[in-house]
């Protein structure tokens, strides 16, 4: 029998793509695991995108869970993981609100 509790998020990505690095770099310093997956050197995950993005290869697309996100915040993603995969958050995951913290996250 497989444990079937997922110990990454599925992060969907690209060579070159800057919101790709950016949603990276920061999901990576909250310590979010990461399970990449690169569209152009993965076919299952090509297709995994366009079923996601309206039949679109836009990245980054984030799956937690249920939840299925094209070009998604780090606090959409944080929101995400709290929701879907409460097992992935980070222990000094910053608590969801406004001001300095949306836009350190955003950033």
């Amino acid at each position: 029998m497989t444990d079937a509790t997922p110990q990454a998020i599925t992060f969907y990505w690209r060579p070159g793509c800057g919101f790709c690095m950016g949603l990276e770099r920061r999901l990576e310093r909250l310590g979010v695991p990461l399970d990449k997956r690169n569209i152009w050197e993965d076919p299952d995950a090509a297709s995994a995108v366009r079923s996601i993005a309206n039949g679109n290869e836009t990245v980054p697309t984030v799956v937690v869970g249920e939840a299925r996100m094209v070009n998604p915040s780090a606090s959409a993603v944080l929101t995400a993981i709290r929701a879907e995969a409460p097992h992935l958050e980070p222990e000094d995951a910053p608590t969801a609100g406004g001001g300095a913290l949306r836009r350190f996250l955003d950033r």
